[in-house]
């Protein structure tokens, strides 16, 4: 058994898990790559083993709203709901790091519903995830691009286990859908609330 699946030998069963080692693939992505892209077919679902991965939404005239990350041991609920439903991609998911990831195929979704452990994953994965959503809306409607700006940050933080991030400026603008310009002079205030601590390509959470 790949041994990165060792983390999920308290979540499922062991006939599942073997199920999921034989029948799944095991996928490396870059960080930057892209798993899956808005309008794809979704024909299979990443567990992931290792790294993280960032998930965006994408309006009308192509702007690209920031989501969620997904962790070690997490799965995309969206994607679920795309492969379920038989629907394009409305997500897409970019390897935040090196990231690797058990491709597993569509077609075996059904029939794992048996295993009492996949049905709390899937329906455990739905509900977090819709919390986040609703994290992200109420970002949106109710909170100030600052407040916004350090909880994504804090995001990023709590994603890659780490207090340092290395993101550009410009790269934080584009997931939170703003201007460079307007990214640089919130992070120079959060650094004089003593909050971060910038330094060339990156931030320190304080």
């Amino acid at each position: 058994m790949h041994k990165d699946l060792n983390q999920f030998t308290q979540r499922f069963e062991p006939d599942l898990l073997a199920e999921i080692n034989s029948l799944g693939q095991i996928k490396k992505f870059k960080a930057g790559k892209v798993l899956i892209d808005f309008g794809s077919n979704v024909k299979s679902i990443p567990l992931l083993l290792s790294g993280s991965i960032k998930i965006i939404r994408e309006d009308p005239n192509g702007n690209e709203l920031f989501l969620y990350f997904l962790g070690g041991g997490d799965t995309c609920a969206m994607s679920l709901t795309c492969c379920m439903s038989h629907k394009k991609s409305e997500i897409k998911a970019i390897a935040e790091e090196d990231t690797e990831v058990i491709m597993v195929p569509l077609e075996y979704m059904d029939g794992w519903m048996k295993y009492a452990t996949w049905r709390q994953f899937v329906f455990g994965s739905y509900n977090e995830r819709f919390e986040e959503m609703l994290q992200a809306v109420d970002s949106l409607a109710f909170m100030k691009l600052d407040e916004r700006l350090m909880n994504y940050l804090l995001d990023c933080k709590q994603s890659a286990g780490d207090f340092a991030i290395n993101k550009t400026h410009q790269q934080i603008a584009k997931d939170l859908n703003t201007s460079r310009v307007v990214i640089s002079r919130l992070l120079k205030k959060l650094e004089l609330e003593d909050k971060i601590e910038l330094h060339r390509n990156k931030i320190e959470i304080l």
